[in-house]
């Protein structure tokens, strides 16, 4: 019986080799006629499919495949109170209401109405923010809120590692559980692909609710390479939350040899926009654990405790989102900036349009200051961000490399004034491919602030100057106009 079987996969792979010039040729049809991809993303893919054909096929089936815009996440129960809370903002907005209770929003009334309408994002205006800029610091604050919560945690990150970070959150979690708190943890099956299937058992077993985002297959083999949910989420009793670039694992309190010490962003949130990234947290829960939350009323019936005045909107975006939310979001910023834009990212990789944003607001006299990395965490990413930066910096940004370690921060802050940060990063991935979330802040207090941490970041960096990217070596020159072809599938 084996051998039949093992002579019947034989047949199949010859099978695959000797038609491999047709089934290129009938991909080749797929993605330039059947599918909606960007003329770069299909340049792309028919180079990878001619260059290295059997490489190339098996690289589409798990990478380019196209499940975009399916609607995967539903609010049912709650969606027509949703609905009219957004109306209710929208008219607020075309009557000049909201103008007049929030005159510092002057400016940016366009974008909250945007945001409402495209993604559903409730402005809110009662919150307070803490940034966190260092693992150590964020992390010792989570836990301490997890130690006072008495109802409920929701924990969602892109990547768990099973190592000393981990154990200290676990073991914090576990004594909660013990207590009668309900504890769930929803992470992605590609971002924690080394953990291994028996650690969330022993989870389940202590009592916390663990569920897989888009799981393997066989739980070894992955089909979605895109499509991973990216998102970095925490709430607490509905009175505290957390969103930002920070994962769970050891490099990310700068215990990796290899990165050494992590800078990243992540927000400590209080008010009513705790409700948001609730919401957001249940959406992606529900889906992957096929039930419904929002039948519970007690995750939402709560009163927020927070004194702030900080205004903000919580923006998701997707692959099953009809409209780039996020991407669409920084692209209006920019076009909005009249004195300066600074920007943080791992990965620097911007479609066509935020591209001439940038460089029409550099030739627009608004300074544009870009900080990356020193050091790549995925090479092909990296040296085709050089090349993108390189461009920056030939038509006048100011564009620096972070030498203290890797810096992971993900966002962009605009005339002092707003700032959206989150897991977004400022690549085509973070805007069509990936799940994320953003907080965008309307808060000329607290932008300035940001602004202030990326300038104190500064005395950790390089200036790559005009002269200095024009001299860099041919190897790398090389690097970066390979990389630069398959950015659009990178």
């Amino acid at each position: 019986m084996m051998e039949f079987f093992v002579q019947d996969i034989m047949s199949s792979i010859q099978f695959i080799l000797r038609h491999m010039l047709f089934i290129n040729f009938i991909l080749s049809i797929v993605i330039v006629f059947f599918q909606r991809r960007e003329p770069r993303a299909v340049w792309a893919w028919l180079l990878i499919l001619y260059s290295v054909p059997i490489v190339g096929f098996i690289i589409y089936l798990f990478a380019g495949t196209d499940t975009h815009k399916r609607k995967m996440f539903r609010l049912k129960e709650i969606e027509d109170g949703i609905n009219e809370a957004i109306r209710q903002q929208e008219h607020s907005i075309e009557n000049m209401e909201m103008e007049e209770e929030n005159p510092e929003l002057k400016g940016f009334f366009d974008l909250v109405y945007y945001n409402l309408h495209s993604s559903g994002a409730i402005f809110t205006n009662d919150n307070s923010v803490k940034v966190f800029t260092d693992g150590n610091e964020k992390f010792d604050a989570l836990l301490e809120d997890i130690k006072q919560a008495r109802n409920f945690i929701h924990i969602q990150y892109y990547i768990i590692r099973n190592d000393v970070l981990f154990n200290r959150i676990r073991e914090a979690l576990v004594e909660k559980a013990k207590e009668g708190v309900e504890v769930r943890i929803l992470y992605d099956g590609m971002g924690c692909r080394a953990v291994p299937p028996r650690y969330w058992k022993k989870l389940k077993a202590e009592g916390i609710q663990c569920v897989e985002f888009f799981p393997a297959l066989m739980r070894r083999l992955h089909l979605r390479i895109n499509y991973r949910n990216h998102r970095k989420i925490v709430v607490i009793d509905n009175q505290v939350a957390y969103v930002g670039g920070y994962n769970i694992g050891k490099e990310y309190i700068g215990l990796s040899a290899k990165f050494g010490y992590w800078r990243d962003t992540h927000l400590r949130i209080q008010g009513t926009a705790v409700n948001e990234l609730q919401i957001r947290f249940i959406l992606d829960w529900n889906y992957a654990a096929r039930e419904n939350l929002f039948q519970q009323e007690q995750y939402f019936l709560t009163q927020h405790k927070s004194k702030g005045h900080t205004r903000m909107q919580i923006v998701s975006s997707g692959p099953d989102s009809a409209l780039q939310n996020i991407r669409n979001n920084y692209l209006r910023l920019i076009n909005k900036a009249k004195k300066s834009i600074y920007i943080q990212t791992p990965y620097f990789i911007p479609d066509e349009s935020i591209f001439n944003a940038l460089i029409i607001a550099i030739q627009s006299g608004v300074e544009v200051n870009i900080m990356i990395p020193c050091k790549p965490d995925h090479p092909f990413v990296y040296w085709a961000t050089y090349s993108y930066v390189g461009d920056m910096i030939m038509a006048g940004a100011n564009c620096y490399t972070y030498n203290n370690g890797f810096l992971h921060a993900k966002g962009l802050i605009i005339d002092g004034k707003v700032y959206s940060y989150g897991t977004a990063n400022m690549d085509i991935r973070s805007f069509s491919l990936n799940f994320e979330v953003n907080a965008v802040v309307y808060d000329k207090e607290e932008a300035q602030k940001m602004e202030k941490i990326f300038k104190e970041d500064l005395k950790y960096c390089s200036n790559i100057s005009k002269d200095r990217y024009s001299r860099r070596k041919l190897s790398i020159r090389i690097k970066e106009q390979f990389c630069r072809l398959l950015s659009p599938l990178l």
